[in-house]
Parts: structure tokens; C-alpha cells; sequence
């Protein structure tokens, strides 16, 4: 890794077991082929506006959802698909929202960028570099007094903005429940973090006195076993939580950036860690999984992909002026 040291991946729990490990490679697996169905469906003009995909950045989403629980709530970004689809939003209705149709998860009107699901405990996927920290700092605030925790997904460049240091000093101060998951991917869109940023990033929660840790963000073990404890944290009123994943996007920032900015041999290298290599050698070495479970789970989930998109392009577009309604 390029960045700075993560600290080594723990071995899972007591009580992990091979079904548990298979599920998260599905979940994993699940989101890649959706960016991938979504980047081919935009390329036909299927889908409008702009895109920004979470291919490569898996581990990071599931392993951090993976711990969460009903009454928890999350705020995503841009890049939110996989953010959506690790906490459990209907695939299909997801796949259709971007295609803005009726049956989308929020009628057709969000778009890429936008996606609501609340019943899956998604406050918001927020265009508004920094726009998830605010949210998941005002959903900690409430969910203080209620019980759950908010966690609010966010890029490294969004360290540099004043919404990170002060939602972060306020949830301090005030001992909320929250879990601040800084997905460093390297790029702040087309720039290298180190770049525009000064030391190191974890170096600022620390400042506040806030626990925080820096972990592979490929390694889905990883990523899980460090938000547990984060998350665990949170509940016993211990307040805020910094975890950094150190991770990779292999693809542009957006609909129009080829990636020519990139380090000769960087995505060759990333690559080699895909977080899907690491999954699959995870389920074979820790667990035992035999390679035809394995194979099972990648024809299941292409199956389904292939009848989301019929689907998907079959369903009506909304209705001018009338709006569904929103499930709290």
C-alpha cells in the first residue's frame, strides 16, 4: 500500500462462521457486478446525470455494515451504491432508481447520487462533500436519546472541509454515538490525498481524543472486526469513533475521468489486492469453503443481475407531479 500502515487484519471471532464469511462475499461480489451492470447500462444511455462507482471499494461498505443493527442509521456519499446495497436495499430497486423508474427505491427522482431507503436504515447518499458527516452527526444526536448508532461514510479529501472538524469536535463533546468512516482511496477526485493534505489523517481525530484506527480497507475481516469494536464503543456511550480504510477505486472518479492521472503500475498493483481475491482466499484459508460454494454464490449473483436489468428496463417511468411516499 501507498498510503500509510494499516494495522494487520485480526482473525475473525469465535463464532464466525462459514456461512457468515460466504454472505459478506456475496454482498461483495453483489455490489462489483451492479457498478459493472450500471457502467455498461450508462455507456447504452440508459442511465443519465453522472455516475460515480464503488468498484474496488467493497470490503469497506460491507464490513462496516456488517456489524450494524436495526435501530442503527448510515449517511453515504456520492459513491453510495455500495454503501446502499451492503446495508440491504433491494437490489432491484436500486437498479431501478438509476434507470429513474417508478419502482426505484425512491420513485425514479433520486438518481445516482441521491438514493434514500430508510427502511434499510439509509438516511441519505449525499452529493455534498461532507453533507454524511453532518447527517450522521444530527442522526447520533437524536439517536442518543432513542439507542443505535449513526456512521457517516466519507472520502479523504472531505478531511480538508470544516464540516469534518466540527461535527467531529461537537460529537466529543457531546459523547454521541457515531462512527466516522473515512474511506481513503488516495484521489480527492483527479488530486493524491498526500497532495492536499498535511500529515496524516487519522492525526486529527486523535487531536480531539477521539479513538481511531487505520486498517486495510480491502480486507473485509479487517474492516468488520475494527468497526465492531468502534461500534460497541458507541453503544456503551463511549461516544465517536474514527475508522480509516485504506482502499482503492478502480475506476475514474466519475462518468468522464479515464484515471490518466494515475501512477504507472498503481492499479496493476491495487488490483493484485482486489478485495473479491482477498474474500475468496479468505473463505478457502480461514473457513474452509470449497471452491464450488464459491462458484455457486458468482453464478447466483450474475444470474440475478441479468434478470434485475430486464426487469429494470421494463418498468414504467413516474407519473408527472405525483411523488410516492416515503416508508420511515
Amino acid at each position: 500500500m501507498n498510503a500509510h500502515a494499516a494495522e494487520a487484519a485480526p482473525q475473525p471471532e469465535v463464532g464466525e462462521t462459514a456461512a457468515v464469511a460466504l454472505d459478506l462475499y456475496r454482498r461483495m461480489l453483489l455490489i462489483r457486478r451492479f457498478e459493472e451492470t450500471i457502467q455498461s447500462l450508462f455507456q447504452k444511455g440508459e442511465v443519465h446525470g453522472t455516475t460515480h462507482l464503488y468498484s474496488g471499494e467493497e470490503a469497506s461498505a460491507v464490513g462496516v455494515c456488517s456489524v450494524l443493527e436495526a435501530q442503527d442509521r448510515v449517511a453515504g456519499t456520492y459513491r453510495g451504491h455500495g454503501h446502499a446495497l451492503a446495508l440491504g436495499v433491494d437490489p432491484q430497486g436500486l437498479l431501478d432508481e438509476l434507470l429513474g423508474r417508478a419502482t426505484g427505491v425512491c420513485g425514479g427522482r433520486a438518481g445516482s447520487m441521491n438514493v434514500i431507503d430508510l427502511e434499510h436504515r439509509l438516511i441519505g447518499c449525499f452529493g455534498i462533500i461532507g453533507g454524511s458527516i453532518a447527517a450522521a452527526t444530527g442522526a447520533a444526536l437524536a439517536l442518543q436519546r432513542v439507542g443505535g448508532v449513526a456512521v457517516a461514510f466519507f472520502g479523504d479529501g472531505t478531511t480538508n472541509h470544516g464540516y469534518f472538524h466540527e461535527c467531529l469536535n461537537f460529537a466529543q463533546v457531546r459523547k454521541l454515538p457515531v462512527v466516522y468512516v473515512c474511506e481513503n482511496n488516495l484521489y480527492g477526485e483527479f488530486t493524491p490525498w498526500e497532495d492536499v493534505t498535511a500529515g496524516q489523517i487519522r492525526a486529527r481525530p486523535e487531536a480531539m481524543e477521539i479513538p481511531s484506527v487505520t486498517i486495510d480497507g480491502n480486507d473485509v475481516w479487517a474492516v468488520r472486526e475494527a468497526t465492531r469494536e468502534a461500534v460497541e464503543g458507541a453503544r456503551r456511550g463511549d461516544g465517536p469513533s474514527f475508522v480509516e480504510t485504506l482502499t482503492y477505486r478502480f475506476v475514474g472518479h466519475s462518468r468522464s475521468d479515464p484515471g490518466a492521472y494515475r501512477k504507472p503500475g498503481e492499479l496493476d498493483a491495487w488490483r493484485e489486492r482486489d478485495p473479491l481475491i482477498l474474500a475468496r482466499a479468505s473463505l478457502a484459508e480461514r473457513f474452509g469453503v470449497e471452491a464450488d460454494a464459491v462458484a455457486a454464490v458468482d453464478t447466483a449473483v450474475d444470474e440475478q443481475l441479468g434478470q434485475m436489468v430486464e426487469r429494470g428496463l421494463a418498468a414504467p417511468y413516474p407519473t408527472p407531479g405525483i411523488v410516492r411516499e416515503f416508508k420511515g
